[in-house]
């Protein structure tokens, strides 16, 4: 299999808050709290047993550790995020960030 994507990916698990904003009617407005399996500038996969249809629209925020990151007890950084589901499988989600990071 050849390997297509651009961006190099990372192996984290990060927590995220979702939050449904179209394209799945019932669920709009609906928060989920996930951790990610891997993470690039462009995007996200996520664990999850109910994945949201492709092409739905969320704001996402990811909670990263600074004390994780560069050793700094207490701090952590938030990245917050619009993006679509691209791909819903059985266990997971990838989005795709919006690439004006609105």
């Amino acid at each position: 299999m050849v390997e297509r994507r651009r961006l190099e990916r990372f192996e984290l698990a990060v927590p995220a808050s979702l939050q449904v904003i179209s394209g799945t009617g019932d669920r709009e407005q609906e928060f989920i709290n996930l951790l990610t399996k891997n993470v690039c500038a462009g995007g996200a996969y996520f664990y999850t047993d109910h994945p949201l249809p492709e092409n739905t629209l969320v704001k996402i925020d990811l909670v990263l550790s600074i004390e994780r990151l560069k050793k700094i007890k207490g701090k952590q950084a938030q990245i917050k995020v619009k993006g679509q589901v691209i791909r819903s499988e059985p266990n997971g989600m990838a989005i795709c960030f919006d690439p004006e990071y609105s």
